[in-house]
């Protein structure tokens, strides 16, 4: 299991508001930090991991088959 630096509650949120909360939080983490992310909206199951692909930051894992959402963020490594 990866050691986890930041856990992000984001269940109420609608998109847009999911990526804009990890957008912020990733420019403040530093490089290589761990982010949990937990949603219930579902259009975080598209828009995370292409903002991490966009982004160049790594998604580890994802649970997306039941909510509330899981993923697994690493900032600045892919």
């Amino acid at each position: 299991m990866k050691k986890i630096k930041i856990v992000l509650n984001l269940i109420g949120l609608k998109c847009p508001e999911p990526i804009m909360v990890i957008r912020k939080t990733i420019r403040n983490a530093k490089k290589h930090e761990t982010i949990l992310v937990i949603s219930d909206d579902p259009s975080t199951k598209r828009d995370i991991p292409y903002f991490c692909k966009f982004m160049k930051h790594q998604l580890i894992e994802h649970c997306t088959h039941i909510k509330p959402y899981r993923y697994l963020l690493k900032k600045g490594t892919c």
